[in-house]
């Protein structure tokens, strides 16, 4: 990094937690991502005799009781529920004392693509068959788009800035770089950043089915999810949150925190060219990329891993390969790339969040997890996408993609940190 970008206020990552249908915290979603162990299930939720797709990573025995209590659980969305268990996991995680900090200083960017379609789709149900007069009075108050950030904000006094992004896949990613900003401006001394989703449902479904963005494999639930390879149809629907502990650097020393790793740079852009499908050659991708490069001042060469956003359909996978050739040319073949969504599915506006807890696990642990069922290469996806399991290598610098419905594209730079 030069001297310009070591003056500014670095940002650090103190905290890490998770929900997912690979593990109901950190350490059991890490274990599952290295052992190759899929998420991925027959939906349970609903029917789904009438849809293609019968497939999804639900998160099973999840009871958020303990963390937030029975009564308030049943006045939050499933989507704030989620945010709330993993940013006690992360505020746990990070050893900060709460009561000792400042908290007009502490606040929390996330990201949510849909909010509470489970209870959206009830409320018409009731609308419609009993009258409006019998929708829940919470109704609103559980599914906004924002609630769980507000939750989160009340549950444990973070006065300082909140905000949410609904920038549908991108949203969780994008909460994250957003958040560093407050932090390097010298607005927050800790923020919380990451995102969540909770749109296994029937109308979620039918949204992405009639669209056919869904895949509509019949068989193994665990081999539906398949980036880069060439028989992927389409994406597996899932839920979940991830969320990171943020602080500056003389703030996490000042108390004496452990450091996981450095949120080094950030890139936000929009290709301006179709709701839902990204230009082949992933021009908007790589300007993305490279605005992360260039924040971080970490030169391309010194990239060792990549965590795709890898959705397992046709156009965005190739698109993603070919951004990444644009930006990294012939060193693009000597990257480490993996899916994480090939494991427990695309969670939308929480995808960010989860895959950025992964891709600092990976800096951590020296770990790089496998992209699962990748069989069949696809010639169009010619780089090393690490399919032959959990893979040994150092990491000093990774890239975290995500891109998202609508043309908005949003990339990190995490480095090992090193004062």
């Amino acid at each position: 990094m030069n001297e310009l970008l070591r003056a500014r206020k670095r940002v650090v990552i103190t905290g890490l937690g998770a929900v997912t249908p690979a593990g109901l915290d950190v350490d059991s979603f890490w274990e599952s991502l290295i052992t190759g162990k899929s998420g991925i299930k027959n939906i349970t939720n609903f029917d789904t005799t009438d849809y293609p797709c019968k497939f999804a990573g639900e998160i099973q025995d999840f009871d958020p009781n303990d963390i937030i209590g029975r009564k308030q659980a049943r006045r939050m969305a499933r989507f704030s529920q989620l945010l709330v268990v993993a940013a006690n996991e992360a505020l746990v995680d990070s050893g900060i004392d709460l009561d000792a900090a400042d908290r007009d200083r502490i606040g929390i960017v996330t990201g949510c693509g849909g909010g509470g379609f489970p209870g959206i789709e009830e409320a018409c149900e009731t609308l419609f068959e009993r009258g409006g007069m019998r929708i829940d009075p919470f109704f609103f108050s559980k599914h906004l788009g924002n609630m769980a950030g507000a939750q989160v904000a009340m549950q444990y006094g973070l006065r300082g800035y909140n905000g949410t992004f609904s920038t549908a896949c991108a949203a969780g990613t994008q909460a994250i770089g957003e958040a560093a900003l407050q932090i390097r401006m010298g607005r927050a001394d800790v923020m919380l950043g990451g995102g969540s989703e909770a749109g296994i449902s029937a109308l979620g479904l039918a949204g992405f089915c009639t669209m056919k963005a869904l895949t509509s494999s019949t068989g193994e639930p665990s081999a539906a999810s398949r980036p880069f390879d060439a028989n992927r149809d389409g994406f597996v629907p899932c839920e979940g949150a991830g969320l990171l502990v943020l602080e500056s650097e003389e703030y996490a020393h000042a108390r004496g925190a452990r450091i996981y790793a450095e949120l080094a740079g950030f890139g936000c852009t929009s290709d301006a060219f179709h709701v839902v499908a990204p230009p082949e050659d992933g021009n908007g991708a790589s300007r993305a990329i490279n605005q992360a490069l260039a924040d971080s001042g970490i030169a391309p060469g010194d990239v060792d891993y990549v965590n795709a956003h890898a959705t397992s359909t046709q156009v965005g996978d190739s698109a993603e390969t070919n951004a990444l050739k644009d930006v990294f040319g012939q060193d693009a073949y000597k990257l480490a790339i993996s899916a994480t969504k090939s494991l427990i599915g695309h969670g939308l506006g929480a995808s960010g969040g989860m895959e950025t807890v992964a891709t600092v696990k990976t800096i951590v642990e020296g770990l790089i997890h496998p992209t699962i069922n990748l069989e069949n290469p696809d010639p169009a996806c010619d780089l090393d996408y690490v399919p032959e399991g959990v893979r040994k290598k150092d990491v000093r610098v990774a890239l975290k993609n995500s891109f998202g419905f609508g043309g908005q594209n949003s990339c990190l730079i995490l480095a090992r940190y090193e004062p």
